[in-house]
């Protein structure tokens, strides 16, 4: 069965088109590859967790920072297909 990836982000912080635009990141990358990606509204002032059912992908908070699009496709490769190359992503 195809992963389902999760993101969940902070309403509250404007973190939405963030959100939005990193789901469009990885659906094109991944386009044969995912079952498809959920957004979650948090209820937690300042979350931006990206997760593939119970782990944890990316933490912001634990990162201090925002991923960059390359570094989620990496990781998320790394779960999914750790053999497929994702060309310039991968330099």
């Amino acid at each position: 069965m195809k992963p389902t990836i999760n993101i969940e982000y902070c309403p509250k912080c404007g973190w939405l088109l963030r959100s939005a635009w990193m789901a469009q990141e990885l659906l094109t990358t991944f386009t044969d590859d995912l079952h498809g990606i959920q957004l979650i509204p948090s209820e937690v002032a300042g979350r931006y967790i990206i997760t593939i059912g119970e782990i944890v992908i990316w933490d912001r908070k634990r990162e201090g920072r925002f991923p960059e699009p390359k570094e989620v496709k990496q990781l998320i490769r790394d779960h999914i297909d750790p053999e497929r190359s994702l060309g310039h992503s991968d330099r």
